[in-house]
């Protein structure tokens, strides 16, 4: 809900009472029924003024460790206290997994659909309707977003929230009440009550913000699984997921924008008008969209209509249009509905997104690691104002399940600024004269066999010198092995002009040549030669690294160097030997197969040798090796800002002693390392039971192994710490 600026004051002071409270050890268990729920109480209040900031505003006021601390400190209390659980406590958001189907349930109050406008004309006509029954000249309007989502119903009693439903028909929908209360925006609790309204119905949309559908569909895609066609498709099929806990990590959005129902206050009678109905909205605590505006007649809501239609790429959110409103509640009455819409409102819909093609072809296309994503080819077709001629099939996998075939013609959408991409085939008018897309056997770039890892939906070309693959694989070299002077621009450069057209090509590159480049002198090209030179004689768990081949990143790579001493020892290592390596598996096990099957790859590696690049442990790598490893078998985490190492540093030791560090606490986490500013890390290691450390004893704990390990030694000296 929002604050006034005197009441966020006192919020933020009981902000830092509670933290101070916190601070003290076990509180908690110490605290008599009385003061506890008084606490638990304040604890509520503190956190629902946070989310508000975080969810509604976006404008976060203290950190994400502290409001963690906040949350836990209730956790704890009402596990302490039963009886202290209110319905509406922000713990209280996530449910168990439920079984069965939803339960049907009644709207309080219809949810209609709205007539549609496609034209400024339309529009104008519309107007001249409801002017005419009104007897006026110019009527106000209030003029919202669109959302294209799915439509929500959220009914309040006494102001905690009861139930949240899907509209269904718009007369009964599905209650899925367990999955809203998941969405932060959404307050648990509105103070309705201060506005005289004992039970209310809104309506809203449950939205999948872009940016949230743009990192999901990656996640997936990494995971293999099907990509989700939109964000509205996203959103709704999130919304009847049986697991309220895996709706919570989807990041769903809410945006509310009617009061269907209230009592004893009414629309008209109490609620004067529409963006009265709004602010009350915006008051208690709900995500109202800043693009809602009032507008004084027609010839407004047009020009405030194409201003919004030529911004809407720009917003987080996907809208298909605007929706009009009449402001005067009490006007709704005498413009009144037909069977199918109400007359006092419209909907304004932006040019189409979809379009009906022809589908011509299919070419494959190679990304930078390789993976093949399949292109439709198009007769041209305007979709949403821009002509369409290609569009994304994802994966094979997609293009068998949605059962496209070459002659096809096609539905194709055009979402935000994504690449367009096929909906679905028009099976309806197919003419038996259609062919199935064919998976090509050999990359269309350089003609290496396609090989399919295990679990993955990508196909993917394993030559690292393919075509498509090397400018980034350059770059990746150049990073990896240290080559100052390899950057982006450099490994353009040089790919461009023909000089590399192999990973090898770099080692025997000529001098004279370089100094032909427009800019390229004397001295630049020494220092980047002298670099190239000098990365000959880089350990073998970078040179591992560099290689490039899928999954097999430093920390893996650094297993593979312990296992083999040599390049050709891990080419010939039977697969069932690489899979049953602690931290390998059958996955990356597949990949490392699969990668030296490809005869470039052992090519490139061969040339390579040839101008004295040893692929094998280093003397230093050797006496490493046999030093003693007290941290095998440990898992640590580190937070924070340290003082005396970067992370990297500290992670490095920790690998130098044999331990493994981790980015994320679990329960198999050994120790957590926390520097100053700890995220969240730190509490969920607290709530786990999880041994802390300061940077202070982490430095005084690996000074007991330094005298056992040269390396860790001259990492202390370095800083000045005395081991």
């Amino acid at each position: 809900m929002r604050h006034a600026a005197s009441e966020e004051q006192e919020l933020q002071k009981l902000t830092d009472k509670l933290l101070k409270k916190i601070e003290k050890k076990n509180l908690i268990d110490k605290l008599p029924l009385e003061q506890a729920k008084i606490f638990a109480e304040d604890l509520r209040k503190a956190i629902r003024y946070h989310d508000y900031k975080y969810y509604v505003e976006a404008n976060p006021v203290i950190s994400d460790y502290q409001y963690d601390q906040l949350f836990h400190a209730l956790e704890k209390t009402e596990k302490r206290f039963p009886g202290l659980v209110t319905p509406d406590s922000p713990t209280q958001r996530i449910a168990p997994a439920f079984t069965g189907d939803f339960q049907k349930v009644k709207h309080l109050s219809e949810m209609s659909s709205l007539e549609n406008t496609y034209s400024p004309e339309d529009l104008k006509e519309w107007d001249r309707k409801v002017r005419k029954v009104l007897g006026i000249e110019k009527v106000e309007y209030v003029v919202d977003p669109k959302f294209d989502g799915a439509s929500i119903e959220l009914v309040y009693e006494n102001d905690t929230f009861i139930r949240g439903a899907t509209r269904g028909d718009g007369i009964i929908g599905e209650n899925v009440t367990f999955n809203v209360k998941t969405i932060k925006p959404i307050p648990l609790n509105a103070p309705f009550s201060k506005y005289g309204i004992n039970v209310i119905s809104i309506r809203g949309e449950v939205i999948m913000p872009r940016s949230v559908f743009k990192k999901l569909n990656k996640e997936r895609e990494q995971a293999g699984l099907p990509l989700f066609a939109n964000p509205r498709n996203a959103a709704a099929g999130t919304m009847r997921l049986k697991y309220p806990q895996e709706v919570a990590k989807r990041n769903l959005d809410c945006y509310t924008y009617f009061i269907l129902y209230s009592e004893p206050k009414k629309l008209c009678k109490d609620i004067k008008t529409h963006w009265e109905a709004l602010n009350i909205l915006r008051d208690c605590g709900f995500k109202v969209s800043p693009l809602s505006k009032v507008c004084n007649g027609i010839e407004e809501v047009i020009d405030y209509i194409m201003k919004c239609q030529e911004e809407r790429e720009s917003w987080d959110f996907e809208a298909d249009g605007m929706v009009v409103n009449v402001n005067d509640t009490c006007a709704w009455e005498k413009l009144g509905e037909t069977l199918h819409h109400p007359r006092w409102a419209v909907a304004y819909k932006f040019p189409a997104k979809q379009a009906v093609t022809k589908l011509i072809d299919v070419i494959w296309q190679v990304g930078r690691t390789g993976a093949l994503t399949p292109v439709a080819v198009l007769e041209p077709v305007e979709v949403g104002g821009v002509v369409v001629s290609r569009a994304s099939l994802f994966n094979p996998d997609e293009i068998k399940r949605k059962d496209i075939k070459i002659g096809d013609y096609v539905l194709v959408e055009r979402a935000g600024e994504t690449i367009p991409y096929i909906v679905a085939p028009v099976k309806e008018r197919r003419t038996g004269e259609e062919k199935p897309v064919n998976m090509p056997k050999k990359c269309p770039e350089c003609g290496s066999p396609i090989v399919h890892e295990l679990d993955e939906a990508v196909p993917r070309c394993p030559n690292i010198n393919c075509p498509a693959q090397l400018k980034e694989h350059l770059v990746y070299w150049g990073k990896t092995l240290d080559i100052k002077g390899l950057g982006e621009s450099t490994a353009n450069l040089l790919t461009n002009e023909g000089f590399i057209r192999s990973i090898a090509d770099l080692y025997t590159i000529n001098r004279d040549k370089l100094l032909e480049l427009p800019g390229w002198k004397d001295k630049k090209v020494s220092n980047l030669l002298a670099q190239i030179e000098k990365s000959t004689d880089a350990e073998f768990y970078k040179k591992l690294t560099a290689l490039g081949i899928r999954h097999v990143g430093e920390k893996t790579a650094m297993l593979l160097a312990e296992q083999f001493k040599n390049l050709d020892e891990l080419i010939s290592a039977p697969f069932e030997k690489l899979a049953s390596i602690p931290g390998i598996g059958p996955i990356t096990a597949t990949s490392i197969k699969n990668f030296f099957k490809a005869e470039k790859n052992i090519e490139m590696i061969n040339k390579l040798k040839e101008v004295g690049f040893k692929f094998e442990r280093t003397e230093e790598e050797e006496k490493e090796k046999e030093l003693p490893k007290p941290l095998v078998g440990y898992s640590v985490v580190f937070t924070g800002e340290l003082e005396d190492f970067t992370r990297k540093e500290a992670q490095k030791i920790i690998e130098l002693l044999g331990g493994n560090p981790t980015n994320s606490v679990t329960g198999k986490t050994s120790f957590v390392v926390a520097g100053e500013n700890p995220g969240s890390k730190l509490a969920k290691a607290e709530k786990l039971g999880i041994k802390q450390m300061n940077e202070r004893e982490f430095i005084e704990f690996i000074k007991q192994f330094a005298k056992q390990n040269p390396e860790v030694k001259k990492l202390l000296e370095e800083k000045g710490i005395k081991a």
